[in-house]
């Protein structure tokens, strides 16, 4: 399951404005700079919303996120090891403000998933982001809600403020995606046991 936001659009339709001004401004010497300097910042701006907006679901993105700053996501505890279920996936028994749930580990998923039941339970506040949420499943594209969960235990990990989607056609499955596993230090699978490893083993409350 791949997050594809459609902000493709948008982007094309910024870069144009650029040339356009260019022309307009060619004839007004004391305008040309004005609009310059308005359609660059503009630009700017609406590439900066564009990033954040995608940050908080593309684990690639969420690393420049961090070194710059922007990503208040927190993973923190100890070493969680998920034995290998029958089925031959690892389920993991997850908190999610303060609702239990079964959650699929799942390292294809670039995003962590939620069914509408799940985040009923939580209460959480589902809700249309800037830019269309557009996911490529198995079953084809569907478009989702996204939300945050203030804080996800799964065992002694942590997780506060995990950007997540949610729409009915995911039925009873939750799952637990890349942007959640990419804030570990490391996870990996030994014979029939994924390991996850936070970057500050502590203790928490």
């Amino acid at each position: 399951m791949n997050a594809d936001v459609g902000t493709n659009g948008l982007l094309y339709a910024a870069l144009l404005v650029l040339p356009l001004s260019a022309l307009i401004a060619r004839r007004i010497r004391v305008a040309r700079a004005l609009v310059m300097i308005a359609c660059w910042c503009g630009l700017f701006g609406l590439l900066f919303v564009v990033f954040a907006q995608r940050a908080r679901f593309d684990p690639y993105l969420q690393r420049a996120a961090q070194f710059l700053q922007l990503d208040d996501q927190q993973v923190v505890g100890k070493e969680v090891r998920i034995r290998m279920a029958a089925d031959g996936h690892f389920w993991a028994k997850a908190t999610i403000d303060g609702v239990t749930r079964r959650m699929l580990v799942d390292s294809g998923a670039t995003i962590t998933a939620l069914s509408v039941n799940s985040a009923r339970a939580a209460r959480l506040k589902t809700e249309q982001s800037v830019f269309p949420i557009l996911l490529n499943t198995a079953n084809g594209t569907i478009s989702a809600k996204n939300a945050q969960i203030a804080e996800l235990r799964l065992g002694d990990i942590v997780a506060r403020d995990l950007s997540v989607v949610v729409s009915p056609a995911f039925g009873n499955t939750d799952v637990l995606g890349m942007n959640f596993l990419s804030r570990l230090k490391s996870w990996r699978v030994e014979g029939r046991t994924l390991i996850l490893e936070p970057h500050k083993p502590q203790d928490f409350t």
